[in-house]
């Protein structure tokens, strides 16, 4: 059985078809479309991984930034503009005629580097996607959470700073505002506005508003003592929410994912002296472990496949090959995913 798992990223949309061991067969990638073309431009990729092997998809995962319902409604991604209140499920149901199962993207990730990465054998996990914005999903007593409504893991809205810059959501303070790529953008460029980073500046063009956030942790890696001190304040953001989340949930690991995992040491080091400093008691208990993602970019669209499979064969079990409305939970017996 092969089952193809999406993942909708600011700027593409990621392919997978995956067959039952969850090895990827074939891959397709092209750029995210407006949010009225979504939906037509994931058909087209679930057709174009049954064309270009031969088979057909049994089911369709999608993951997705924003709060996701359990009906596969996409309510809101404030990182993806324009998009609110979009039936992905329903409609690339009806367009596929395919089961079609959408969560959370960062659900979607956890549940890769849950059952195959870096967060594999672990009861209680975390798992933090730091992109453009921040993305969480949650293990809890060995089962992938979603929340009554489906939005659990919303963590980059936890507001950290009330008297903070303004999010793309509408509030201020957000901890995605400081933790993120943008949040390391933004301090980034707060230093150099403030005569700091001078050697990055000039790979900008002179220019402090052009910095970017890579910049900096390249050169940190070189030993760059100003930009070292960005990433040591960026750090301390990241590892504030990370305590946040542990004193809520007591986690055994805490897997670092999204584009800042790239970063690998320069910044996971800071993050793990920040936390330690920040845990309530931390010398009067087991701290969870920090680690980096291992799945690189195919992680979100692999847990989709992975989070499909799973939905396909609790339907199997139900007796509910062939229900009515492919995107909608099982009528009984259990939850999806679990």
């Amino acid at each position: 059985m092969l089952v193809a798992g999406i993942d909708v990223g600011g700027t593409k949309c990621l392919a997978l078809a995956v067959d039952g061991e969850g090895s990827v067969l074939g891959e397709v990638r092209v750029p995210t479309p407006p949010s009225d073309g979504l939906v037509g431009t994931l058909g087209g990729l679930v057709a174009e991984l049954e064309s270009s092997l031969g088979r057909s998809m049994a089911g369709v995962g999608v993951g997705a930034p924003g709060l996701v319902d359990q009906h596969g409604v996409l309510r809101a991604a404030p990182n993806v503009p324009g998009t609110v209140e979009l039936a992905v499920g329903p409609r690339l149901a009806s367009l596929t005629e395919r089961p079609v199962q959408v969560d959370n993207d960062a659900t979607c990730a956890t549940e890769a580097e849950w059952r195959l990465g870096a967060a594999r054998g672990a009861t209680d996990a975390v798992m933090v996607t730091l992109g453009t914005g921040i993305g969480a999903g949650l293990v809890c007593g060995g089962q992938l959470q979603r929340g009554r409504h489906g939005f659990a893991g919303e963590v980059g809205h936890m507001v950290v700073d009330p008297d903070g810059p303004r999010c793309p959501c509408g509030r201020r303070g957000c901890w995605e505002r400081y933790a993120s790529g943008s949040g390391l953008r933004r301090l980034a460029r707060e230093a150099a506005e403030a005569g700091q980073l001078a050697h990055v500046v000039a790979q900008a063009g002179g220019d402090p508003d052009g910095v970017m956030g890579e910049q900096v942790v390249a050169a940190a890696r070189e030993g760059d003592a100003e930009a070292l001190d960005v990433i040591e304040r960026f750090a301390w953001w990241v590892g504030l929410g990370l305590v946040n989340l542990t004193n809520v949930l007591d986690p055994e690991v805490l897997v670092i994912g999204g584009g800042l995992a790239r970063a690998g040491d320069v910044v996971l080091e800071p993050v793990r002296r920040a936390f330690a400093e920040l845990l309530y008691a931390p010398g009067h208990r087991t701290h969870p472990r920090i680690v980096l993602a291992t799945l690189g970019e195919r992680a979100g669209a692999l847990g989709a496949a992975l989070l499909a499979g799973e939905m396909l064969a609790l339907r199997a079990s139900l007796g509910q090959e062939a229900p009515s409305a492919p995107w909608a939970p099982p009528a009984a017996g259990g939850e999806v995913g679990k």
